[in-house]
């Protein structure tokens, strides 16, 4: 494509990013659309840390949406490799091709072999279909908890991500024309190295505070009352707090919500709180923590913060 195509989908001001992600129901600190606008402009791979379940993998999916071009996810775990992340062939396909080119004893065997490793064979995992994109666009390219996967494979994306290119020792080196838009998210169960760092724009994402959540919660669930996503806010809030084994995120607020709004929920209670805690805390030992007693407190701690911030607001 063309300097002009490339350039016109992207947002020309961090305003009008910061604008699109809204629209596209995401909310974002002015710093880290600075960061997001950045790494378009600058072509660089971004590379976001934070807890799970503060909205680093829906950036991806916003920013897809916002550039309106396709999102390529690769999803990390331990033992990926090269055969699931980048390519491989299609071996069934292959062998069934071996025994029609033997019954048919038209073709020599240099010939089969440049038959049967030609691109009809080739299996395009993620990272060659985002070097490989033509459909006029670049992609946004997501790859999602690199913290996940072995040290060997990051080596490997670092090579990746300084050319934009993949060699297939049978066909040759694909190169990207236009180089994808990278987005790498950790959760930071393991550091990642120094040399990838480097490579990539860094944005450390937390927990909103207040406020952004509550606009959070009302962007994404419109059917909730006013009140009753305030007092939800408060509640997650005042649970991040808590000594637990893991506190819930931002992606735990939403679901609650809409389950308490799927209840016919217009404000909170100690007994419903109870009774839907396994949305928010994925532990045993977290729900038997808060439930009972400790909801109570918890739910007026959260009722006292809710009445400072409408004071405030007043």
């Amino acid at each position: 494509m063309t300097q002009t195509d490339h350039t016109a989908t992207v947002p020309t001001a961090v305003d009008d990013l910061q604008k699109a992600l809204q629209e596209n129901l995401y909310v974002a600190d002015r710093s880290l659309a600075i960061s997001i606008y950045l790494a378009l402009k600058l072509r660089r791979p971004l590379f976001l840390e934070g807890e799970a379940g503060v909205g680093k993998t829906e950036i991806a999916k916003v920013l897809a949406a916002a550039l309106d071009t396709k999102l390529i996810r690769l999803q990390c775990y331990e033992g990926l490799d090269v055969n699931q992340a980048v390519y491989e062939w299609n071996y069934s396909r292959q062998l069934l091709e071996i025994r029609m080119l033997e019954a048919s004893d038209r073709i020599s065997e240099g010939e089969a072999e440049q038959e049967l490793f030609s691109e009809k064979f080739l299996i395009k995992r993620p990272l060659l279909q985002a070097i490989e994109s033509s459909d006029g666009k670049p992609p946004v390219l997501l790859i999602d908890e690199l913290d996940r996967a072995d040290e060997e494979f990051e080596g490997f994306l670092l090579e990746m991500l300084s050319d934009f290119q993949i060699t297939i020792p049978e066909l040759g080196t694909f190169r990207a024309e236009e180089p994808p838009y990278v987005i790498i998210t950790s959760n930071r169960t393991r550091e990642i190295h120094d040399a990838l760092k480097r490579r990539c724009l860094y944005y450390w994402i937390d927990y909103p505070d207040f406020q952004k959540e509550v606009q959070i919660v009302t962007s994404k669930a419109p059917d909730a009352s006013r009140k009753l996503a305030e007092q939800v806010t408060a509640f997650v809030q005042e649970l991040r707090e808590a000594e637990l084994f893991k506190v819930p995120g931002v992606a735990e607020t939403l679901d609650w919500t809409a389950a308490l709004v799927g209840l016919d929920q217009t404000e909170l209670d100690p007994s419903v709180i109870d009774d839907t805690l396994g949305i928010m805390l994925k532990y045993r030992e977290d729900v038997e923590t808060v439930r009972g007693e400790q909801t109570r407190a918890l739910l007026n701690r959260a009722m006292n913060r809710g009445a400072r911030r409408g004071g405030r607001r007043g």
